[in-house]
Formats: C-alpha cells, sequence, structure tokens
C-alpha cells in the first residue's frame, strides 16, 4: 500500500485528503493549525504535531501550502523525517521562479521532485475531480499515480523533469484565465448594479450561447446571493493572480488584466475579505480607492 505524507489540509488538501483515504491509501497528515487536520484524522489518517513525523517512511510526500515560502519552511522542518528516494509531489501553485529552489532542496535530500499544481478549487477537491498538470521523470509517474488518480479526473503530464517547471508554468496559463473570467464576471455584476440593469436578465439573453461559461455563472449567482462561502479564497487568488503577472513580466509580457484582477482582489482582501470566495472581488467595484492607489 502506498503512503502518502499529505503537508496542507486547508480548503484544498482537505478534500484531497479525503479521496486518498477513500482511493484506500495510508495516509499521514500535517497541517500547521491542529485543528484542521483533525477531520481527516476523524476519517482514518495519521495526524502529527510535525511535518518531520509525517513525511517520516512516506513513499510519497504532497504540499498542498500557500505559497513558496510556505513550502520552503515546512519542507525544511520536515527534513529530519526525510529519506532519499521518497517522491515529493509539490502541488502548491508557487509560479516559476522558487521552482528552482524547491528542487534544489528535493536534490539536497535525495528526492525525487515531481511539480504538479492542480487546477481546481473546492468542489473538485472534495469530489476528485481536480485536474493534474505534472512534470517529472517517466520512470516514478507509477509511484504518483495512485495519488494523483484520488484527488484529479485526469493526470496531463507535460515534461519529463521537475525542475524546468512546465507544469507550473501551464497551470499559471490555465490560471489567468479562471481570474479573467471571475474578473469580467464580477465587474459586468457592479455594472449591471450601477447602471440600474437587472443582472439575470443579462445572463438569461447569453443562455446557451457562445457567452455562456458554467464558471460564469458559478460566480454571478455567488454574487447574487451573496454568498462568500470560500471555494478559493481572495487572498489566495491575489497571490496567484501576482504570480502570472510576474511571470509574465519576466517572458516580456505585460499583463493588464491580471494586474487589475490582483489589485481588485487585494482591495478587498484588505477590506476583511481575504478569507472570503474570490468571487467577492466584485466588492472592489464599491469600495473607495485612497489618492494613489489602484
Amino acid at each position: 500500500m502506498t503512503t502518502v505524507a499529505l503537508l496542507g489540509t486547508g480548503i484544498m488538501g482537505a478534500g484531497m485528503g479525503h479521496n486518498i483515504l477513500a482511493a484506500g491509501l495510508d495516509l499521514r497528515v500535517w497541517n500547521r493549525t491542529a485543528s484542521k487536520a483533525q477531520p481527516l484524522a476523524d476519517a482514518g489518517a495519521t495526524a502529527s504535531t510535525e511535518p518531520a513525523d509525517a513525511v517520516r517512511g512516506a513513499d510519497v510526500i504532497v504540499t498542498m501550502l500557500g505559497d513558496a515560502d510556505d513550502v520552503q519552511a515546512v519542507m525544511e522542518r520536515a527534513a529530519p523525517g526525510l529519506a532519499a528516494g521518497q517522491v515529493w509531489a509539490q502541488m502548491t501553485t508557487v509560479g516559476v521562479a522558487p521552482l528552482s529552489g524547491l528542487a534544489t532542496l528535493a536534490r539536497e535530500h535525495g528526492l525525487v521532485f515531481v511539480d504538479a499544481p492542480v487546477l481546481g478549487t473546492r468542489a473538485p477537491a472534495e469530489s476528485g475531480q481536480l485536474q493534474v498538470f505534472a512534470s517529472g521523470s517517466p520512470e516514478v509517474r507509477d509511484r504518483v499515480a495512485p495519488v494523483f488518480d484520488a484527488v484529479g479526473k485526469q493526470t496531463l503530464w507535460l515534461g519529463d523533469d521537475g525542475a524546468d517547471a512546465a507544469a507550473s508554468r501551464f497551470k499559471l496559463v490555465a490560471n489567468s484565465w479562471v481570474m479573467a473570467v471571475t474578473a469580467a464576471t464580477g465587474e459586468t455584476m457592479a455594472l449591471a448594479k450601477g447602471l440600474g440593469v437587472d443582472p439575470s436578465v443579462f445572463l438569461d439573453a447569453i443562455e446557451g450561447g457562445p457567452l455562456d461559461l458554467g464558471y460564469l455563472r458559478a460566480k454571478a449567482k455567488a454574487i447574487l446571493d451573496g454568498d462568500w462561502t470560500p471555494n478559493f479564497s481572495a487572498a489566495n487568488a491575489a497571490k496567484d493572480c501576482g504570480l502570472i503577472v510576474d511571470a509574465g513580466a519576466a517572458a516580456g509580457i505585460r499583463l493588464d488584466v491580471a494586474a487589475a484582477a490582483r489589485d481588485r482582489l487585494r482591495r478587498v482582501s484588505d477590506a476583511g475579505h481575504a478569507d472570503d470566495d474570490m468571487a467577492v472581488s466584485y466588492l472592489a467595484s464599491f469600495l473607495q480607492v485612497p489618492d494613489g492607489g489602484s
């Protein structure tokens, strides 16, 4: 039986963990806030108080944390429990630039590094319907397949070396579309409100046509219901938009829409909505902007 160490049991990690257990895999979990790991422990996982205890003896280590700094710090704490030959599936969205440092950390401990960010939010994570974008040695793919199959509906292999960031680069491209749709939905709903237009009439008008999108409808419903239950938090979405903008700049590409989406998400996060669903960026249209602000 494959033994999996899952470091990070937040919105995404919790759903992934339950599906790893449902697949019959042995699961150890760790989370900075221990109470967030307790539901998985109640479901049969072994909860650890230290990352090193969670990873000790694991076949596959999965990191699903906040950002690259979190991943680096947690894996350094895990170091006493690491052993050469373990597979590290790094599934946090960290962008492009940090990948070389994380891959170096893996090499220093003899780990087999797989770059494997996912596309999807809370609901796909809970239902095992994430899309896994992966880059890593062909020799290791059978070893991570039970984990990826448990958490995702599809694994798309994009490269043979996790250190080259092929999967993370692809994830940013996919995320740029998600963030653009979310931002456009928020602004469209805000404009309708401002102009006295019934947004449901707009949604009826585009129904079934080329402008209709399931994701648009999901975020529009959240906005109309005022339901900010997080599927993907505004703070994390702002972080991801920043990664997209930074990667574009490094490639000589100016990404105005992503930058605007980032700024809107930062604005609502600063106004107390950091932990709400990213659809809450709708409210950015109604927040006062300080002089010189974005």
